[in-house]
């Protein structure tokens, strides 16, 4: 291995710090497998009318950010990793407003 090799491997190591274990990953998977199919439970519950919609949301919301932080690694990495991943989706989220906006459909 020549000088420059090792010298960036070591900067790679003192970046990346505390991965999850494949155990971890296990647990997270069973996590997202369960809030998979409370709402897939919720769906089918016909007395909650249009209180679905909040309901759903809030469990997919979970799942994302379970996603992002531990199989996208945001958790693990450095934070101007998660800052760049959180702006481009407020970015995302306003242009998707501001059509919805635009094209009335909040009329």
């Amino acid at each position: 291995m020549s000088q420059e090799t090792q010298i960036a491997t070591e900067g790679l190591e003192a970046v990346h710090t505390g991965h999850p274990t494949p155990g971890t990953y296990f647990k997270v998977a069973m996590i997202l497998t369960t809030i998979t199919a409370i709402e897939v439970g919720i769906f089918y519950l016909e007395f909650l009318g249009y209180g679905i919609i909040p309901i759903l949301a809030l469990l997919s919301t979970a799942k994302f950010i379970l996603v992002a932080m531990y199989y996208m690694h945001l958790k693990f990495d450095s934070i101007i990793f998660s800052t760049l991943f959180v702006a481009g989706l407020i970015l995302a989220a306003t242009v998707v407003l501001a059509l919805l906006a635009l094209f009335s459909f909040f009329n």
